[in-house]
């Protein structure tokens, strides 16, 4: 109680304290990232924390999902400090606001590429109300309600009359964790679910394993991440995986896995024999390379890998990576290079285009579609229509997003959101004006750029700095894939970005500073 009083007091003193300087926040200020369209009031409602209720009404309104979030908003809006004053609030108040309706006109709570996420919000005459045509786009609107409400200086709680009609620009808005360079904590893979959604982001990309460590704990495979992970408890066992994937869905998150062959598999070979290719040095066996593809074994591990991921990640996409495919050890063992004679093969990419063909059929056979690193379309391979191209090599990504979309395939952009790149100083602006259809494309292409992800590569990254290395940098890449393509002033960013800094430290989150010398009314601590 004695803690809960001195935080008041804190945020008292500095809402007092900015307002004697002349607070430059305003009340748009709050938001991020910045709905389509926003039309403020000037009239204030007070909020009584004890009486004040989310009405769940429609088709959807009764939905677990949806009590699950009235619960966490309730907690994040009157049960964490809520430090902003905008000084377009008057102070005062027209009267109490007793609750939010919240309209949801379907009870479908599928979860999909082509999910809506519009919404409007209104809050005028008294009343508020949330409209939305499935779940999780109401939890998109809760967000946005949420960051509305603020604290007066008496520590009471207010929003300011507004209407909001929202909708995000692109359906594909992703991050991509890596966990086999080094392990994160389940704990902190929750917090991260909760800042994306906080972020309006929609999608989990989870680099589950690579070279370094198997931490995927299979079923049909068990030897995998024993002989495979760093030790048995720097692993993931299936029940903490359907865990993972249902808070997710609780913030309308998607997760989608991704186990990247047939490169980047050296951990897949420890519990695995004979799968990896044995590569040879002046005839002589001088290590492992990339999955064989010539053996029938390698097939039949796969068909039975593969099925077990489909059953167990609901999402409709996987992604199967396919980048940094080197040939080299291919090409020195004495068995590949007369299975390469036998099929009249006399180039190595053709062996590559034998694995990926199969392996694309292999998936959409039991029922996937897929993402796959853009190598799989630089090399000509044949994919499904449905396919799904990653962008992410630096440099030419332009050139390489008019290419793909003009070929008739949909894409997403990582190329400049690699946020394991750092350097002294702010670099989020330079994520912020990295727009996925700034590449001279058509009408026609830009449809096909289904949005994009920020990458956290984790070679120097584990649970004691993801979350402060992720955030705020990763909300630059959440407004530009959920705003109009018309907001990209850095300078009218800069102060929303640092309150949302702010809120998520208040929210428990340990955000680093992004945009420079500052401070936050309520400020980081254990």
């Amino acid at each position: 109680a004695n803690c809960r009083k001195m935080e008041t007091a804190l945020i008292l003193f500095f809402s007092l304290f900015l307002g004697a300087l002349g607070d430059s926040s305003t009340t748009t200020d709050l938001l991020w990232p910045l709905p389509r369209s926003v039309d403020f009031g000037t009239t204030v409602y007070s909020l009584d924390p004890q009486t004040f209720a989310f009405l769940g009404s429609g088709p959807g309104g009764a939905s677990a999902i949806l009590k699950d979030g009235f619960s966490r908003y309730t907690n994040l809006i009157f049960e964490t400090p809520t430090p902003f004053f905008p000084s377009g609030a008057t102070g005062g108040s027209a009267g109490v606001l007793s609750s939010l309706e919240v309209k949801v006109t379907s009870s479908d709570e599928s979860l999909g590429l082509n999910t809506p996420e519009n919404y409007t919000l209104s809050v005028k005459g008294g009343m508020a109300m949330l409209e939305a045509p499935n779940v999780y786009a109401a939890l998109r609107g809760l967000e946005t309600f949420s960051q509305l409400v603020y604290r007066n200086p008496d520590g009471s709680f207010a929003i300011t009359e507004v209407t909001i009609t929202d909708t995000p620009r692109f359906r594909f808005r992703g991050v991509m964790i890596d966990t086999s360079r080094h392990f994160l904590d389940p704990e902190i893979i929750l917090e991260h679910l909760d800042a994306m959604s906080y972020n309006k982001f929609n999608l989990l990309h989870w680099h589950i394993v690579d070279d370094q460590s198997f931490p995927y704990e299979s079923a049909a495979f068990p030897n995998m991440s024993l002989q495979g992970a760093y030790d048995n408890h720097h692993v993931y066992p299936q029940e903490l995986i359907i865990r993972v994937i249902e808070h997710a869905k609780h913030r309308g998150i998607r997760v989608v896995p991704e186990f990247d062959t047939p490169g980047h598999t050296r951990s897949w070979g420890y519990g695995q024999p004979d799968l990896l290719t044995q590569c040879y040095s002046g005839g002589k066996p001088s290590g492992l390379g990339p999955i064989n593809p010539t053996l029938d074994s390698t097939w039949t591990f796969l068909q039975k890998f593969f099925s077990e991921i489909s059953s167990l990640f609901p999402d409709e996409y996987l992604h199967l990576g396919g980048d940094e495919v080197s040939f080299n050890c291919w090409k020195s063992n004495p068995d590949i290079q007369k299975w390469m004679k036998d099929h009249n093969y006399t180039d190595y990419s053709q062996l590559e285009q034998y694995y990926e063909t199969r392996l694309l059929q292999l998936v959409a056979a039991i029922g996937k579609q897929y993402i796959v690193w853009q190598e799989i379309f630089d090399n000509g391979l044949k994919v499904l229509p449905d396919t799904v191209i990653d962008v992410w090599k630096g440099g030419n990504y332009k050139s390489e997003l008019f290419n793909v979309t003009a070929a008739g395939l949909k894409t997403v952009l990582s190329a400049c959101w690699y946020l394991n790149y750092i350097s002294y100083g702010a670099d989020w602006q330079k994520f912020y004006m990295c727009d996925p259809q700034d590449f001279g494309g058509t009408e026609a292409q830009n449809s096909l750029v289904v949005g994009g992800h920020a990458c956290l590569w984790a070679e120097f990254v584990d649970s004691a700095n993801f979350i402060s290395r992720m955030w705020p940098r990763a909300s630059a890449v959440g407004e530009r894939l959920w705003s109009d393509k018309s907001v990209n002033n850095v300078d009218t960013a800069s102060p929303r970005l640092h309150n949302m800094k702010c809120r998520m430290i208040s929210r428990g989150l340990q955000a680093e500073p992004g945009t420079g010398p500052g401070f936050c009314a309520y400020e980081w601590k254990e």
